[in-house]
């Protein structure tokens, strides 16, 4: 027999009837009205893009500012670009004001009015704002979802995975079995096998053209290559007498007389600079008193070499002399990441050339000056001038650096609780993403190193992340034998691939955004498409 409610009692029936006679407050649920203040859009160059209007507070969002400005450029709906948005507050705290650079806010704030009143403004009607308007990428990198292509043919565990800036579906990789293998990815065969090396190869890097390729093994060699014959170029390069852990090549807009040079990074406690074609030696920076565990190679004319004497050391690449040696953490310093990363190593390439001939300068000094043009936008982009550099370390902790200006860390970046293995710039150069044995991928702001958000999911060490070229989506490799997409805005997993039969050591991200690469223990090369 079913149980029935019983009636509400004679006062909640005189209750509810009390409520239905009061007159509900209709503005109750409505935001506080803060006013309005008038914006003064800018581009990168600090022109004006359209005429000053009156933007209501309540209605100040980053995503409605955007739509507000390409309504007043006049774009079609489906012509919008998405902006991002950096807040030239004027500095009225003093008589002088007048004088006073503007106080600038790199990120959009979710509360202007909160921002606006941390500033000294209550009347933001008075008030012109200038909006600094960047655009984000004109193009759109979707996830990756399916494995397209399992590739076996090494004979032990893929150590490193690099695509060519060229022409993406060229990728490069190297074994445990002594050897590095150029591949098709489109077809998902090979293309080369590259042998020469006695050791383990431990790292591929490809030239900013596209044109070479560079090995190092275990063996204490490195081997640069003709990608299109699969033939050696020059001579083997001999003189480190332990493994060569690490390359870089040097930026192409900084190339002269057409000869192209290589760092070498060395467990031998070195750094050696080769000209690639020839195989000499031109410097070999010595100094570090314990293995070299990363070099970059800046756009300003300087290598940066991380080693396990603890230091970051910063060297002039012309003269081979040191210039700085960064001091600040505790143990191992295992990576080093440069904000120029991601345009340094694409070089004259962009997403409007894609992976064929379409939009590169026929010339070589064209070639060279978009090189350069790109290096300068992405190094004095977001209110910073010069590149700048993040370390990570077995302290659990990394550093970001402007080298160019001191010697003293910009700041410490705290947070995660194991050894940090990874660290990169996203493309556009507002965020950091570090990977530790900890299982967690974090996200920090680059502009101040502060923490964004942690992405969790994996359940073992994370060996290496990779973002896709608009910087919206990060790609990660871990010992759980998985690879993971991330949506970083939303700090959310995109998509989880579980083919791996073991733990993924390597995972890059194409350059055109199209696939991404990954190896690791199972011996097999994975290609992933969207």
């Amino acid at each position: 027999m079913a149980t029935l409610v019983p009636p509400p009692p004679k006062r909640q029936r005189r209750e509810e009837i009390a409520r239905t006679k009061v007159q509900q407050d209709v503005n109750a649920g409505l935001p506080p009205d803060h006013g309005s203040f008038k914006a003064r859009f800018v581009d990168a160059d600090g022109q004006q893009m359209a005429d000053v209007i009156e933007v209501p507070i309540a209605d100040a969002s980053e995503k409605n500012v955007s739509l507000l400005l390409n309504t007043l450029l006049g774009r079609e709906q489906d012509e919008f670009l998405p902006y991002r948005f950096r807040i030239h507050i004027p500095n009225d705290g003093s008589a002088d004001a007048d004088k006073k650079a503007p106080i600038i806010v790199d990120q959009y704030p979710t509360d202007l009015y909160a921002l606006l009143k941390s500033h000294g403004i209550d009347n933001p009607f008075e008030t012109t704002l200038t909006l600094a308007a960047e655009p984000q990428a004109v193009f759109k990198v979707q996830s990756v979802t399916r494995l397209a292509h399992r590739i076996p043919g090494h004979g032990q565990s893929i150590l490193a995975v690099a695509f060519s800036p060229a022409a993406s579906r060229l990728l490069a990789t190297g074994s445990g079995d002594h050897t590095a293998r150029i591949w098709d990815t489109e077809t998902g065969t090979p293309k080369f096998t590259l042998k020469k090396h006695r050791g383990w190869v431990l790292a591929v890097a490809w030239s900013p053209d596209g044109k070479r390729l560079a090995t190092c093994s275990m063996d204490g060699s490195v081997i640069v290559w003709d990608p299109e014959t699969g033939l050696i170029v020059g001579k083997e390069l001999t003189g480190h007498s332990k493994p060569v852990l690490a390359l870089a090549w040097e930026p192409y807009h900084s190339m002269k007389d057409g000869v192209l040079q290589l760092a070498s990074a060395s467990k031998d406690g070195t750094v050696r600079v080769w000209a690639a074609n020839s195989g000499t030696v031109q410097h070999v920076l010595s100094g570090h008193k314990g293995s070299v565990s990363c070099v970059k190679w800046g756009g300003a004319g300087y290598i940066y070499s991380a080693s396990h004497d603890k230091t970051v050391r910063v060297w002039d690449a012309a003269k081979g002399t040191l210039v700085h040696e960064l001091k600040a953490h505790a143990h191992w310093v295992n990576h080093l990441a440069l904000s120029t990363d991601f345009v340094l190593r694409t070089g004259y390439f962009d997403h409007l050339t894609g992976s064929g001939a379409d939009g590169v300068p026929e010339t070589e000094e064209g070639k060279r000056e978009k090189a350069r043009e790109r290096y300068e936008k992405a190094a004095n982009a977001h209110g910073k001038t010069g590149e700048r550099l993040v370390s990570a370390s077995d302290d659990f902790t990394m550093y970001l650096w402007d080298p160019k200006q001191s010697t003293k860390p910009v700041t410490r970046m705290v947070g995660h609780q194991k050894a940090i293995n990874h660290v990169t710039f996203s493309p556009d150069g507002l965020f950091v993403a570090s990977s530790s044995w900890d299982n967690h991928t974090k996200i920090w702001r680059a502009h101040d190193g502060s923490f964004s958000s942690t992405l969790r999911g994996h359940v073992a060490p994370v060996y290496q992340c990779s973002w896709s070229a608009d910087s919206r989506l990060l790609v990660t490799a871990s010992k759980d034998a998985t690879v993971k997409v991330w949506n970083v805005r939303a700090a959310k997993m995109a998509a989880d691939l579980p083919h791996h039969e073991d733990e993924v050591y390597a995972v890059e991200w194409s350059p055109d955004g199209q696939r991404v690469a990954s190896g690791g223990k199972d011996k097999a090369v994975r290609l992933w498409r969207n």
